[in-house]
C-alpha cells in the first residue's frame, strides 16, 4: 500500500473511531449500532466492516486509542512525582482519569458485560500487549521490590494477581448502580488506594527519581507494542 494509501485509510478509521466515540457518549454502548457508526461517520455499512469486523472489534480499538493517551499520561506522572510509580498512587491517578473521561468511563467503568466483551476481542486480537503488559507489570514490581517499598514475602506472581484482583473489582464494582460504598468519586479513589496500599506496599524512603524514570520508561515501553487501529480487526 502507498504512502499516501495509507493515510486515505488511517483518515478514513480516525473518523470511523470518532464517530463511534461520539455516539457512545450520547447514547451509550448498547445502543450504538454499525448503522449509526456509519452514518455519523458518512461511509456506507461495509465500509465500517472493511476496517472493523465486529462491533466489539470497533470499540475496541476506541478503547485502545484513549489507552495510548493514559498510558503515556501515566508514564508522565511517575517523571513528575516519584510518588506516583507507586501501585496505589499509579492506580488512583488513573481510575480518576478514567471517571472523567466520558469515552473510557462507559468501556471501563460502565456494563460489566460490555467490559467482559471487549476483554474477549482483546484476548482474541491482542495476545502480544497481554505478554508485554505481564512483562511490564512484573518488572515494575520487581524495581519496588528492590526499591524497599514492596514487600518480598509473596512471589511477584502473587502480588500480581492481587493487584489485578483489587483493581478489576474496584472497577467492575462501578459498573453496578447497586453496589454498595460511597457515591463520591474521590472516597471511591481513596479507598482504593488504600486497598492497594496496605495490600502491596511498604512505607519506606521516597523513591529516587532515578527509580521512577525506570518505571515510566517501562510503561512507555508499551506504546510500542500496542496495535495500530487496523490490527484490531
Amino acid at each position: 500500500m502507498t504512502g499516501s494509501a495509507v493515510s486515505v485509510t488511517r483518515s478514513r478509521e480516525d473518523r470511523l473511531l470518532d464517530a463511534a466515540a461520539d455516539l457512545l457518549v450520547r447514547w451509550g454502548y448498547q445502543r450504538v449500532t454499525i448503522d449509526e457508526v456509519a452514518r455519523r461517520a458518512g461511509v456506507g455499512k461495509g465500509t465500517v466492516y472493511l476496517h472493523f469486523r465486529t462491533k466489539e472489534a470497533l470499540f475496541l480499538a476506541v478503547l485502545l486509542r484513549s489507552h495510548r493517551t493514559v498510558t503515556a499520561r501515566m508514564a508522565d506522572r511517575m517523571e513528575a512525582d516519584p510518588a506516583e510509580a507507586l501501585p496505589a498512587r499509579a492506580v488512583r491517578s488513573i481510575y480518576r482519569e478514567l471517571l472523567d473521561d466520558p469515552v473510557t468511563r462507559p468501556l471501563y467503568l460502565g456494563d460489566p458485560e460490555v467490559l467482559g466483551r471487549l476483554a474477549h476481542e482483546a484476548a482474541d486480537a491482542l495476545g502480544d500487549l497481554t505478554a508485554k503488559r505481564t512483562e511490564v507489570g512484573r518488572r515494575w514490581f520487581g524495581l519496588l521490590r528492590e526499591a524497599g517499598r514492596m514487600p518480598t514475602d509473596l512471589p511477584i506472581d502473587a502480588q500480581m494477581h492481587l493487584f489485578t484482583a483489587v483493581t478489576t473489582g474496584f472497577f467492575f464494582l462501578d459498573g453496578m448502580p447497586t453496589a454498595p460504598g460511597p457515591a463520591d468519586p474521590d472516597a471511591r479513589a481513596d479507598l482504593l488506594e488504600h486497598a492497594l496500599r496496605s495490600a502491596l506496599e511498604i512505607p519506606g524512603a521516597p523513591l529516587t527519581h532515578e527509580c521512577a524514570a525506570e518505571c515510566a520508561a517501562l510503561f512507555r515501553s508499551l506504546l510500542d507494542v500496542l496495535p495500530t487501529l487496523s490490527e484490531t480487526r
